[in-house]
C-alpha cells in the first residue's frame, strides 16, 4: 500500500512538473528580431507614390545583411531612382532587441562610402570592411514596437538625432514596417523647431520590389 502511495505522489510531481514548465514556457515573451530583420530586407522604390503625387520623388532603396556573423547588419543604400549610381544616403543599420517590447535600429555612416556604392548586389564584399571605419550616430536610432504580424513602428527620440544638413539643428525619423512596403518620414527641425528639409505631408511610401 506505501510502495502504491508513494507511486501516486512520484506521478503527481511529474506531471506537477509539467504543467509548471508549460505554463513558464506560455508566458515567455516571444522575441521577433528575425522577423523585424528579415522583412526589413530587399529592394524598393518610391514609384507608385512619386506618379500620384509629383510632390515625392521616385527614390530606390536598397537593404541587404551584411556580416552576419556579428549580428543583424544591413546595408542601406538610397538614390534617385534615375540616378542609383550616385545615391545620396549609404548607411549600416543594426537591428536589435532592447528589452520585451522594443527593438532599435542603430545607423552607422561608412567611411569612404563612395566605395561602396551598388554593393548591395554583392553584399559578401562588406567582409573586407571593418567595424572600426564604421561611425555610429548617436541618438538617430529609431525605436520599434511590433503592432502585428510583420508589422512594426517606430520612431527616434525627441530631438536626439543632430543634424546639420541645410541648415538644420537636429533631424527625426518616423517608420512603419510592413512585409511589402516602409514608410519612411526623416525631416530637418532648426533650433527652433521649424522645418527645413524633408517631405512635408507625410512619409515616403517604398514599395518592395523583390
Amino acid at each position: 500500500m506505501k510502495q502504491f502511495i508513494l507511486s501516486l505522489a512520484i506521478l503527481a510531481s511529474f506531471y506537477s512538473c509539467k504543467d509548471s514548465q508549460k505554463t513558464t514556457e506560455s508566458t515567455k515573451t516571444p522575441n521577433h528580431l528575425e522577423e523585424l530583420f528579415t522583412i526589413m530586407q530587399g529592394s524598393y522604390n518610391s514609384e507608385a507614390q512619386a506618379k500620384v503625387d509629383s510632390t515625392y520623388f521616385n527614390i530606390s532603396l536598397h537593404m541587404y545583411p551584411i556580416w552576419k556573423d556579428k549580428g543583424n547588419y544591413l546595408y542601406v543604400e538610397q538614390a534617385l531612382n534615375a540616378r542609383q549610381n550616385n545615391p545620396y544616403r549609404q548607411r549600416i543599420y543594426e537591428v536589435t532587441k532592447l528589452n520585451d517590447s522594443v527593438y532599435s535600429s542603430a545607423i552607422y555612416t561608412i567611411e569612404n562610402d563612395s566605395l561602396w556604392i551598388g554593393k548591395w548586389k554583392t553584399p559578401q564584399a562588406f567582409d573586407s570592411l571593418s567595424i572600426h571605419q564604421v561611425s555610429k550616430k548617436e541618438g538617430c536610432e529609431v525605436l520599434l514596437k511590433r503592432l502585428d504580424s510583420n508589422h512594426f513602428k517606430g520612431e527616434t527620440g525627441e530631438k536626439t538625432c543632430e543634424s546639420t544638413l541645410y541648415g538644420a539643428s537636429y533631424a527625426t525619423s518616423e517608420v512603419e514596417i510592413f512585409q511589402d512596403k516602409i514608410i519612411s518620414w526623416d525631416r530637418g527641425f532648426d533650433d527652433k523647431g521649424e522645418h527645413i528639409w524633408g517631405a512635408e505631408k507625410g512619409g515616403y511610401i517604398f514599395n518592395k520590389l523583390d
